[in-house]
C-alpha cells in the first residue's frame, strides 16, 4: 500500500501538481518502512513549491538514510540554506562535507560565496583551488573575483586563462589574463594577447586599453598617448569635476607661516621600498619652515615591522578606518596647503580621496610612474630626463622638474653591509655574473630577446634572475632555450632580507635592467650597492627612471641609446673586466658626493618646489609647468 501512495506522489510530482503530491506525502510521514524515499521525495516537492527552509531540512534528513548518495542530498541542503541566507547551516554542513566531496565545484561554489558574505574570507583557501578546476561559467566568476590579487598563486593563471577563453572579445577579461601571464612568466600567453592587443589597436579600437589598469599597461607600452588610455584602476569611479577644481583652486585659504605639506600613502613603514628611498629625506625636512603631516592609511600588519622610525617621520594622522569623504575632511581640516600623493595608480591606493578637492596644491609624486589619470592633480613631480618637453602633452598634470633627479634616497637607514662571497651564493668564480633582479613581471618579450642575445654572444657568461615558483621559473627556463640558451647558464636568486639582498648584490658584474619598465627601486639599490647598471633610453616615464638614477651618480653612459647598442655593450663589458671595475670605482667615489644619495640636498630642492607651487596658489594663478633651480655642486661628500 505505502508503495502505491509513493508511486502516485512521484506520478503527480512528475506532472507538476506539487499540491497533490504534498497532500499524499503529508499523510504518509511517521511511516518508518518507507521512509527515505517518502522524505526525500518530500524535499523535492517543498523546494518546487518554494518552501526553501523545509525543503532544506528535507533534503537533511533524507541524507540519512540515503547511504552513499547522502553527500549529493547535503550538498543540496546546503545550497537551500545559502539561498535562505542561512550561513550558519551552510558552513556547518558544508565544511564538514568537505572531507567526502573535496573535489565538488559546487560545494566548492556554494561555501565560497557563504564564507565570503560572512566575511570569513581565510576559510575561502579552503575551496577555491576547486573553484580553479572548474568549468563552469558563473564559478570561475567567481573564482576570478577571489583570485584577482593573488599573484604568487599559480591557480590564478588556470582561472583567468580559463576566463579569457570564455570571453575572446572581452578587453577586460583578456588583459586581466595578461597581467596574471606575466607573473608567471607564461610568454606564450603574453605573446598571443599583445599580439591580439596590437591588432586592436592597429584597428583604431582604442577603447579596448581601458579594460587594463595603468600599472599593467606600463610593463608592455612605452608610448605615452597609450598609456593614458589604460583606465581600469580599481576604484576610481568618481571623476574630477571641472568646476570643483575651480573652485578648489579659488576658495579662499588660511596659509601660515610654516607651508603644511602632507603626504598620503599605505607605505609609511620603514622596511617598504618607498620609505627606503624617502625617510631620510622627511627626517631632513626643516620644521621651521614646513609643517609636514602624513596621512596614513598603512594596514596595522605592516606597521607592525617597522623599525620605529616612523615617530621621526612627521605628525601622523591615521585614516584607514575612515572613508574617503571622512579622510578628505580630515585632511581639509588641518588647512594641509600642498598635498602629495605618494601612491598613484599602484596596489592599495586611496589616491581618489584627492577628487575630493582637499587641498589648494595637490601633487603626484613617487609611486607610479606616469600621468595618475582621472585624479585631480595639479602637479606631478619628475625631472628633465623622466618628464621632457615631448611628454607635456600626454599628461593633465603640469611638470615640476626636480633639478637632478625625481626619485630621493635614503644614505642613512639603509643597509650596507659587506659584500657576500660568490661560494655562500652558489655563483661560480669563473663567469662574468649578469644580475637582473627586477619584478619578473617587468621582463617582457623584447627584453627576454636581448638577454638571450647577450647570453648566446658572451659565452663566459651567466643570468642571476630573480624569479619566485616553480611553474614562473620552468616557464622563464623554456622561453630562454627556445632563444638558444641553455638551463645552466641561469642560475635563479631566491627573495631574501633586505640586508642579504644588498650584500648578495656586490657579487655581481652587471646589473641588467628591464623595459619599457625599468628597476626604479632596484637600481638605485644596485648603485647603492656598487653594482653598475645597464639601461636603455626609454620613451615615457617608466622606461626613463634608470637612466635618471645612473646619470644621477655619474654613469649616464650605461643608457644605451638602443636595444641592438644595449646588446652589444653588455657582450662588450663581459669581456671587458678592467672596465667594470673602473664603473665600479666609479659609484663609490660618487657614493656621498653625486646628487643621487644625498637626501639633504634632495630635500632641499623639494622644498623649493612646494615653495614655489605655493606662491603660484596664493596668487590664484593656474599651476604651470616649472623647473626647480639647483643649488650650488656640493665640493665635499656630504657624509
Amino acid at each position: 500500500m505505502s508503495g502505491q501512495r509513493i508511486a502516485a506522489a512521484a506520478a503527480a510530482f512528475e506532472q507538476n501538481q506539487y499540491i497533490e503530491a504534498l497532500t499524499i506525502l503529508n499523510g504518509m510521514l511517521g511511516e518508518s518502512d518507507e521512509a527515505a524515499a517518502v522524505t526525500l521525495l518530500l524535499a523535492k516537492v517543498l523546494e518546487k513549491l518554494g518552501f526553501t527552509a523545509e525543503a532544506a531540512e528535507a533534503f537533511e534528513q533524507a541524507a540519512q538514510h540515503a547511504g552513499s548518495g547522502a553527500p549529493a542530498l547535503l550538498r543540496r541542503a546546503c545550497g537551500l540554506y545559502f539561498a535562505i541566507g542561512d550561513d550558519d547551516r551552510t558552513q556547518l554542513i558544508g565544511i564538514k562535507l568537505l572531507k567526502s566531496l573535496p573535489n565538488d565545484p559546487e560545494l566548492a561554489y556554494i561555501l565560497a560565496r557563504s564564507l565570503l558574505r560572512t566575511g570569513d574570507n581565510a576559510l575561502v583557501d579552503l575551496v577555491k583551488n576547486t573553484l580553479a578546476e572548474s568549468d563552469d561559467p558563473e564559478h570561475l566568476k567567481l573564482a576570478g573575483d577571489i583570485f584577482a590579487s593573488e599573484d604568487r598563486n599559480p591557480a590564478s593563471l588556470t582561472v583567468f586563462r580559463k576566463i579569457a577563453a570564455l570571453h575572446p572579445d572581452d578587453p577586460y577579461a583578456q588583459l586581466k589574463y595578461l597581467s596574471v601571464a606575466r607573473d608567471f612568466c607564461d610568454y606564450a600567453a603574453i605573446e598571443q594577447i599583445e599580439r591580439w592587443l596590437a591588432a586592436e589597436i592597429a584597428a583604431g579600437r582604442m577603447e579596448t586599453l581601458a579594460g587594463e589598469t595603468g600599472y599593467s599597461n606600463l610593463l608592455h607600452c612605452g608610448v605615452e598617448r597609450l598609456n593614458r588610455l589604460a583606465t581600469n584602476n580599481p576604484g576610481v569611479s568618481q571623476l574630477p569635476s571641472p568646476t570643483a577644481s575651480r573652485q578648489r583652486k579659488s576658495r579662499p585659504h588660511v596659509w601660515g607661516d610654516r607651508l603644511r605639506i602632507g603626504y598620503l600613502s599605505s607605505d609609511l613603514w620603514d622596511d617598504h621600498a618607498t620609505m627606503r628611498l624617502f625617510q631620510s629625506v622627511l627626517e631632513a625636512h626643516d620644521r621651521d619652515r614646513f609643517d609636514v603631516t602624513l596621512y596614513c592609511y598603512t594596514p596595522e600588519r605592516f606597521i607592525g615591522f617597522d623599525g620605529g622610525n616612523r615617530d621621526k617621520w612627521g605628525k601622523i594622522v591615521q585614516i584607514q578606518a575612515l572613508s574617503d569623504a571622512e579622510a578628505a575632511g580630515a585632511i581639509i581640516a588641518r588647512q594641509t596647503d600642498v598635498l602629495v600623493d605618494l601612491k598613484g595608480h599602484t596596489a592599495g591606493s586611496r589616491s581618489k580621496i584627492l577628487n575630493h578637492m582637499v587641498a589648494p596644491v595637490q601633487v603626484a609624486w613617487l609611486g607610479f610612474p606616469g600621468s595618475t589619470v582621472n585624479i585631480e592633480c595639479d602637479y606631478v613631480i619628475g625631472d628633465a630626463i623622466v618628464l621632457p618637453n615631448s611628454s607635456k602633452p600626454h599628461y593633465h598634470e603640469k611638470f615640476c622638474r626636480l633639478p637632478e633627479t625625481y626619485q630621493p634616497n635614503d644614505p642613512v637607514y639603509r643597509a650596507r653591509p659587506p659584500a657576500r662571497s660568490r661560494a655562500d651564493l652558489g655563483l661560480p668564480d669563473d663567469r662574468f655574473v649578469l644580475a637582473a633582479f627586477n619584478a619578473a613581471r617587468k621582463i617582457s618579450l623584447p627584453t627576454l630577446d636581448c638577454w638571450a642575445k647577450i647570453l648566446c654572444g658572451a659565452g663566459n657568461t651567466v643570468l642571476w634572475v630573480m624569479i619566485d615558483g616553480d611553474v614562473a621559473r620552468d616557464n622563464f627556463l623554456s622561453a630562454m632555450k627556445s632563444r638558444g640558451v641553455e638551463a645552466d647558464r641561469v642560475i635563479f636568486a631566491p627573495k631574501t632580507s633586505y640586508e642579504a639582498h644588498i650584500a648578495r648584490l656586490q657579487a655581481a658584474d652587471l646589473g641588467l635592467d628591464t623595459f619599457p619598465y625599468n628597476g626604479h627601486t632596484t637600481t638605485s639599490d644596485q648603485l647603492w650597492a656598487g653594482l653598475p647598471v645597464l639601461t636603455v633610453k626609454g620613451s615615457n616615464f617608466a622606461s626613463r627612471v634608470s637612466e635618471s638614477l645612473l646619470t644621477a651618480i655619474g654613469l649616464r653612459e650605461l643608457a644605451a641609446p638602443d636595444l641592438d647598442t644595449f646588446v652589444a655593450q653588455a657582450i662588450a663589458l663581459s669581456n671587458d673586466p678592467a672596465r667594470v671595475a673602473r664603473l665600479k670605482q666609479t659609484i663609490e667615489a660618487n657614493r656621498y658626493t653625486a646628487p643621487l644619495f644625498d637626501a639633504e640636498r634632495f630635500c632641499r630642492h623639494l622644498e623649493t618646489a612646494y615653495g614655489m607651487m605655493a606662491d603660484r596658489a596664493r596668487q590664484k594663478l593656474a599651476p604651470e609647468h616649472f623647473d626647480v633651480p639647483a643649488l650650488p655642486a656640493r665640493t665635499s661628500p656630504f657624509r
